[in-house]
């Protein structure tokens, strides 16, 4: 059996599987987000590892299997992230979630030292504080007994990996999203060091995201219910594990995401450069291969905010009965007429980085009318997250992507209403 982790934003999902890509087992652990001051967002990285062992013991005992038929663990994780760890592998501050993007005064210095355009040909990213990079140097700048007691800077999934086997490295897939990784290079860029006063030794080893980093510790086996000595493969990042996860392996291949974010993720031979810098471009599982995406900020985070803000009372009714009020926002969706007039919704709730850069964007309805009921609004929010991702789509085929098909994943994908 394989045994899988997705670190996502809300929570961790850990799924057995056998050999032949069957689903044995699952088991889901939400953790809280901490949102506060100016675009700040944090996550106890202790939350994370919480979620790897109670599921991993839980989905042990229901299903029965022996952790001695458990072949190898191995990990998907959200990126751009910032978790400073110490020797020992103990978190210094919660972990700066990707999300984040106080340090924009940093991000700004970055692109003062080396250029937009520089930074964008080298990492394949443009220089925002949404990226590792700019979060390191924000603890630097702001925090500095944390920052020269940094041993190594971690991603969600690099920070379980290092709790299970002790070893602090990366993969291709989550470097390519710090804006310091050199594409061409597949290695730290020393142009991107230099500029953001960044040392290399807090950075961890990049290697493939097949590699073994090597078996799991006594106390990890203690702490999870695995054997010790079970083979870690590190993994990736979880935009590219979903390019993967849903048939996205040969060029031209292309996939549409709607979970918290929202983005479209592509198979490329080579990096695909937008002379707008609209689009950017991650390191693919496979290292033979690239992976141009657009992505937005807001994709079910904004649906998810609609509904707690205005189906909170339906909500509360329908779990009670067992039932799902995504259904039945759907239902009412399909049923309501349009006879209210347009309604507009620009869903960039948390900022937004693609098709438009721009961290202090926010939403808008527009077009409202007294005729417009709660469904319209609902209605609204599924059309403006959608008509955005038609946006990011043009910007990649205008860049010469020949996507003939999409596959669409995520939460998003369980509503036919969505889809349609």
């Amino acid at each position: 059996y394989i045994l899988a982790y997705d670190l996502g934003t809300t929570g961790n999902k850990s799924t057995i599987f056998d050999l032949n890509g069957s689903v044995i087992e699952s088991s889901f652990f939400e953790y809280k987000t901490n949102y506060f001051g100016n675009n700040c967002a944090e996550q106890n990285p202790l939350d994370w590892w919480e979620a790897v062992c109670v599921s991993t013991k839980k989905m042990l005992k229901n299903s029965k299997i022996n952790n001695k038929d458990i072949a190898c663990v191995s990990f998907s994780g959200h990126m751009m992230g910032c978790l400073p760890v110490d020797k020992k592998g103990e978190p210094l501050r919660s972990a700066i979630i990707w999300v984040d993007s106080r340090s924009v005064e940093q991000a700004n210095f970055l692109v003062e030292k080396i250029g937009m355009e520089e930074g964008y040909k080298i990492t394949g990213h443009r220089l925002l504080p949404m990226y590792s990079a700019a979060k390191i140097m924000w603890i630097r700048d702001n925090e500095s007994d944390i920052f020269k007691n940094i041993y190594k800077v971690l991603h969600t999934k690099d920070f379980i990996v290092s709790k299970l086997t002790g070893q602090f490295i990366t993969d291709y897939s989550d470097a390519s999203g710090m804006n310091l990784f050199d594409l061409r290079k597949c290695d730290w860029s020393d142009l991107m060091l230099s500029a953001s006063e960044i040392p290399l030794e807090i950075l961890p080893e990049p290697h493939p995201s097949t590699y073994v980093a090597g078996g799991i510790t006594s106390s990890a086996a203690e702490a999870t219910g695995l054997r010790k000595g079970t083979p870690v493969i590190i993994g990736g990042g979880d935009g590219p594990c979903a390019a993967v996860g849903s048939g996205v392996v040969n060029e031209g291949d292309a996939y549409n995401y709607y979970g918290s974010a929202a983005w479209i993720g592509i198979a490329s031979r080579e990096p695909i450069y937008d002379e707008e810098m609209r689009t950017f471009v991650f390191y693919h599982l496979d290292p033979k291969l690239f992976m141009p995406v657009g992505a937005s900020n807001n994709g079910g985070y904004s649906y998810q905010w609609f509904r707690n803000s205005m189906w909170g009372n339906e909500r509360l009714i329908l779990e009670n009965l067992g039932l799902d009020i995504y259904d039945v926002m759907d239902s009412r969706t399909v049923s309501i007429k349009d006879k209210a007039g347009p309604l507009l919704f620009l869903p960039y709730i948390r900022g937004e980085r693609c098709p438009y850069d721009n961290p202090n964007a926010r939403g808008v309805f527009v077009g409202i009318t007294p005729n417009h009921m709660k469904e319209h609004f609902t209605k609204a929010v599924l059309e403006g997250i959608t008509f955005n991702q038609k946006i990011i789509l043009d910007s990649l085929e205008s860049q010469g992507a020949s996507i003939d098909k999409m596959v669409v994943i995520g939460g998003g994908a369980k509503s036919n209403n969505w889809l349609r």
